[in-house]
């Protein structure tokens, strides 16, 4: 038997290969304009983020939530687009994205007052949800050193707390990086940040305290004379 490739064989082979050739293209042609939409709606996303987070920090809810309602939608689309993209929607950028977004709602939410979004809720992966809750720690301190030069210090106190409940969390979160994202750094960030925060409440706590009693003992002093 000839083993040998005929003419025939050869056409054949070749219009084959035309034909996988061109589906391999549009595949990926597909491909590279979902990753070029998703660039350019990651960084909306994460601008909008941003903005909201400043929003929050100047106490304007309303425009944060206007922001983050932007950056829903987005956010929203964008998964619907990638569902048939998987290595694009697991890509860093994407979920930094997520992350960024999930920040800027949990940290509106413990400021303003409100219920604490869930994963479900913002429809973000659990390891993407704890990244974010541990950066909103970092604006955490920002608003409780905000408050302490407020002179409100029960709300300074109460921002600690919070914070201390968040790294209570994450601590308990024993897996893998390839799990969780990289936590166990976000994780060492939080514990630092909590950290230097309990100790500038503690010195300002203490300083009023002094501040209080040389006033007292001064007053008292007067008193006698």
């Amino acid at each position: 038997m000839d083993e040998r490739m005929g003419s025939k064989q050869v056409e054949t082979f070749g219009t084959r290969m035309d034909a996988i050739g061109d589906a391999v293209l549009s595949r990926m042609e597909r491909t590279n304009a979902a990753r070029e939409r998703a660039l350019a709606e990651t960084r909306q996303i994460v601008r909008l983020s941003a903005n909201a987070i400043r929003a929050v920090h100047r106490d304007d809810y309303a425009e944060a939530e206007r922001l983050l309602q932007q950056a829903r939608s987005l956010h929203g689309a964008l998964a619907e687009e990638l569902r048939d993209h998987a290595n694009i929607y697991w890509s860093g950028y994407v979920q930094d994205a997520q992350k960024e977004y999930a920040e800027a709602n949990i940290v509106l939410a413990i400021i303003s007052g409100s219920d604490i979004p869930t994963p479900p809720d913002l429809g973000v992966e659990d390891a993407v949800y704890l990244n974010g809750l541990g950066e909103a720690a970092g604006e955490l301190r920002r608003y409780t050193l905000d408050a302490l030069r407020r002179g409100q210090h029960e709300r300074a106190e109460a921002m600690l707390s919070v914070m201390d409940d968040i790294y209570g969390l994450l601590v308990t979160v024993d897996y893998p990086d390839a799990v969780t994202g990289g936590l166990r750094r976000t994780t060492d960030m939080v514990r630092g940040v909590l950290e230097r925060t309990r100790g500038d409440l503690t010195v300002t706590l203490q300083g009023n305290a002094l501040l209080e009693a040389l006033r007292a003992a001064s007053a008292a002093s007067a008193s006698h004379e």
